[in-house]
């Protein structure tokens, strides 16, 4: 009986992920200040008429380091069409595993560091590494991602938003 209790609760948890993460609705991406590993400051409401997306990790994160090479490709293939990724390094991943990853991997993105918990805490309070929220040209939440995901439908998800 608990374990069937157990189930019923974690399918509850995934329903409602699912729904929220393809609901209908768009939601306005917060409004946050991102500051990128060389000391740039820039808001979200900076990147206003792109297509971004911002991807919270973590050098221990397996899943996110499994990703990077995909996400790499995708801004190479974008970027000159609109497309940005601010990849936000978790409070808790030091910051020269982050500088150091982001050098040796070659990261052609954006990489800042969320040293204050705050930028997560916005994004809905993201705990769960990798989580991503693909953000339209008016600032609007489109798709949230929470670990792996179809990289076929997210290509064509993000051609959708760059030809909105």
């Amino acid at each position: 009986m608990k374990k069937l209790l157990l189930g019923a609760v974690a399918l509850v948890i995934v329903a409602g992920f699912g729904l929220w993460q393809f609901s209908g609705t768009a939601k306005t991406a917060p409004q946050v200040t991102f500051t990128s590993l060389d000391g740039h400051r820039f808001t979200t409401e900076d990147l206003r008429g792109k297509v971004f997306l911002v991807k919270f990790w973590a050098t221990s994160c397996v899943t996110c380091v499994a990703q990077m090479p995909d996400t790499i490709e995708a801004y190479n293939d974008y970027s000159d069409k609109g497309y940005e990724v601010i990849a936000v390094a978790m409070d808790y991943d030091p910051p020269e595993y982050v500088r150091n990853f982001a050098q040796s991997r070659k990261l052609p993105f954006t990489v800042a560091m969320d040293s204050s918990g705050e930028i997560a805490k916005a994004f809905d309070d993201v705990k769960l590494t990798p989580t991503a929220y693909l953000v339209d040209k008016q600032g609007r939440i489109i798709k949230r991602y929470l670990g792996n995901y179809d990289k076929v439908a997210f290509r064509k998800t993000v051609e959708r938003a760059l030809a909105g």
